[in-house]
């Protein structure tokens, strides 16, 4: 089974041979504490790419924490424009000093963009938005991928694997996902096991905000709605109907949010979307759905408590 089909595609397409040079480069020189794992899977698959897939950043999602009957839950989709990755989904059982989790991933990903662990917490990652330096959409693209290249700082999915391997409960998980330097800007939706335990944590390299749970709920899209977003020449959020999602999941009605995928609906799904995601951390319970856009592609996997 070719599981990485579409991996494999985009390296022919987009000439990723080049950029896995590039790419394995800076994690050698930023001492990427995975990178004996991405050697592995490198050589296991034996296509280009590889390197350069483990820190691509180029997707948007939307994500919500919300206080529901059955406890604090994290609702999530993912939307990356590489195809069939909705029908190659992974559940992976790992675990590391701190406990279990469950990643929710693909063949050759070393990081973790979306994970739950039994009685410690949940959490997504959202592409932040596009810093602005000059004239133009190119123009900007290259500058901060060139910046990315100058620094180091941890790559966001490294940075949520290692807080599920290392933090034992949603505290430590916040404060280390707020505090620990960043290769690039990020959004982290984060939930906990207890009442009130949902935050959105928007964060620059050294820099962060949180969005606490107000009310019963605080949602994310790919823009920043705090302090961060009046940071240099401004930002550009990664896809013209970010504010349009952000919106739509804001308004969810509890009824839709608590019946399992009723609310995977335009312009929360979208032609991109690749999964959908409900993951309540106390229990350990989630369930998934793998699209293609507003199409689903899978059965409903889930994961039961016990």
């Amino acid at each position: 089974m070719d599981v990485f089909g579409s991996a494999a595609g985009l390296a022919r397409s987009m000439a990723l041979p080049v950029a896995d040079r590039i790419s394995r480069t800076w994690l050698e020189r930023t001492k990427n504490p995975y990178l004996d794992e991405i050697h592995a899977l490198a050589a296991r698959l034996g296509i280009a790419g590889v390197y350069a897939l483990n820190v691509v950043f180029e997707w948007s999602c939307t994500s919500g924490a919300f206080q529901t009957e059955g406890g604090i839950a994290l609702r999530r989709v993912l939307d990356w424009g590489f195809p069939k990755l909705g029908e190659n989904l992974v559940v992976a059982h790992q675990s590391g000093p701190a406990g279990d989790f469950h990643n929710i991933t693909w063949p050759g990903i070393a990081g973790i963009y979306q994970s739950v662990a039994r009685g410690r917490f949940a959490a997504a990652i959202n592409q932040a938005p596009m810093r602005r330096h000059g004239p133009g959409l190119a123009t900007d693209w290259l500058r901060n991928r060139f910046a990315v290249h100058k620094r180091g700082g941890m790559p966001p999915a490294f940075l949520l694997r290692q807080i599920f391997e290392t933090a034992r409960d949603y505290a430590s998980a916040k404060e280390m996902l707020s505090r620990t330097t960043v290769a690039v800007p990020v959004i982290y939706t984060l939930v906990g096991t207890c009442a009130g335990e949902g935050c959105v944590i928007e964060r620059l390299e050294n820099d962060f905000a949180l969005r606490e749970i107000a009310g019963d709920r605080v949602c994310a899209a790919n823009h920043f709605l705090s302090h961060l977003n009046g940071y240099g020449r401004g930002w550009l959020p990664r896809s013209n109907d970010s504010g349009e999602r952000a919106r739509k999941v804001d308004a969810l009605s509890m009824r839709d949010i608590e019946t399992e995928f009723s609310w995977f609906t335009p312009p929360i799904a979208n032609p991109k979307s690749r999964l959908a995601l409900n993951a309540n951390a106390a229990t350990g319970e989630f369930s998934l759905i793998g699209t293609a856009g507003l199409n689903r592609v899978t059965e409903v996997f889930r994961l039961q408590a016990g």
